[in-house]
């Protein structure tokens, strides 16, 4: 991802792990993603962008990854993984929607899966709404608006490793890409 907003990061509120963590979960993800949210001046700060989806990165609680995210009307992020990060997201502003896969995926060694009926997940997610999500967790995220922007904050841990891009034709789901932070730059 390379980002299409001023290179300064606003702060986000502190970052709290309990000392017995080594590692935030997704629950404790999802509390920070909350809590972030609910910061109406860091909301306001992000520059929205018309034609494309903008971003800040935040520092995430225990050494996770965080963004502010910014959606105008009719963006979506298509089917992705975080490969074996645990992470939330939560609507800070607006409405999103996000498609998932209730199956647990192979990892490795595969192009093409055909999925079973019943797989499908479909949630929508309005201001102050969220979620947490485990490994491998298949979905994609979108603003179906045709007229308002969505604001929204992430959080990963470990730090994205990867994020592995799926195309869908009906039931088939096809891997199409690896992409690593340094493809982000």
């Amino acid at each position: 991802m390379s980002p299409s907003v001023p290179p300064s990061t606003p702060s986000a509120p502190a970052a709290t792990t309990p000392a017995h963590a080594v590692s935030p979960t997704s629950a404790e993800l999802l509390d920070f993603v909350r809590r972030t949210a609910a910061d109406p001046d860091l909301i306001a700060s992000l520059p929205l962008d018309p034609e494309g989806r903008t971003w800040v990165r935040l520092q995430g609680p225990g050494g996770s990854e965080a963004w502010l995210i910014g959606w105008p009307p009719g963006t979506g992020t298509g089917w992705h993984d975080h490969a074996e990060s645990v992470g939330a997201f939560l609507t800070a502003a607006g409405t999103l929607k996000e498609h998932s896969l209730a199956a647990r995926l192979p990892t490795d060694g595969w192009k093409t899966l055909e999925l079973s009926e019943g797989v499908d997940r479909e949630r929508e997610l309005a201001t102050g709404q969220g979620r947490a999500f485990g490994r491998n967790h298949v979905h994609e995220v979108l603003n179906e608006s045709t007229t308002e922007h969505a604001v929204s904050v992430h959080a990963y841990y470990p730090p994205l490793p990867q994020i592995r891009r799926y195309s869908r034709t009906g039931e088939v789901l096809r891997l199409e890409s690896v992409e690593r932070p340094e493809d982000w730059q």
